[in-house]
């Protein structure tokens, strides 16, 4: 039996650090027969590669050629925003979040929060978990925190690899997404979620999609390593929302 990815939400181009453009995402997602793709760049506090807001008038203009281009293919307006706040507040505020189809949200080293000091040693302590030495119980604590503060405060669609660049509690962030109805990502650019965090976090009634995150247009709908993860985890694919089978 043959399986697919129906969609692919989780795609990065040039408005960011991608290396194509929409246009290039939307040929690679239209070649391989996806029905959605959604361009998901990085939120404006990213301190390294995020959107610009002012030029989203733009960016959408783009998508609208781009859906001519491409009838059978739907595309959507996405962000992938930042988390790191304790406070719950993402780099978008609920008036920003509007502007977009839907809204991925992940921690990344990139984004320091409204406490940059602390935020420095959340980077230096994901530096080193990411290393093999052990996180103290307290930066997980905190680490989980924000991600769940977030998630309660906001209304997230899919949470981006969790558990990537920083040492967190994934039981309580997939109790977190239980209770919103957010999605978890299994992420084939990144490791997370990896497939022990994936037997955690089925335990709870979450939904996962499956994403490709990818950076070139090349990458758009290639999801192997994270649909491997997902099948050596034992979970049931039907919980995936882009699964097919044919």
């Amino acid at each position: 039996m043959k399986s697919r990815i129906a969609f692919d939400l989780h795609t990065h181009t040039v408005w960011s650090h991608g290396k194509g453009s929409i246009a290039d995402n939307a040929a690679q997602a239209a070649a391989l027969g996806l029905e959605r793709l959604g361009i998901s760049d990085h939120g404006p506090g990213n301190l390294a590669y995020g959107i610009d807001l002012s030029q989203l008038p733009e960016k959408r203009k783009e998508i609208e050629e781009c859906r001519k281009a491409f009838p059978d293919l739907k595309i959507e307006l996405g962000i992938e925003a930042n988390i790191a706040n304790q406070d719950g507040a993402l780099d978008i505020t609920k008036e920003q979040a509007a502007l977009f189809d839907f809204i991925i949200a992940g921690y990344h080293y990139s984004y320091l929060g409204e406490r940059p000091l602390k935020g420095i040693g959340v980077v230096i302590g994901g530096w080193l978990h990411e290393r093999g030495i052990t996180s103290s119980a307290k930066a997980r604590n905190y680490n989980t925190d924000f991600i769940v503060n977030t998630l309660l405060a906001n209304k997230i669609d899919i949470l981006s690899h969790p558990g990537d660049k920083a040492a967190f509690d994934i039981d309580a962030i997939a109790r977190a997404c239980e209770k919103t109805g957010t999605i978890m990502e299994i992420n084939d650019h990144h490791n997370g979620l990896t497939e022990e965090d994936i037997k955690t976090a089925m335990k709870y009634d979450v939904r996962f999609i499956l994403s490709s995150d990818a950076h070139r247009p090349q990458a758009v709908g290639r999801v192997d390593r994270a649909l491997e993860r997902a099948r050596l985890s034992g979970l049931d694919l039907t919980r995936i929302v882009n699964y097919r089978e044919e």
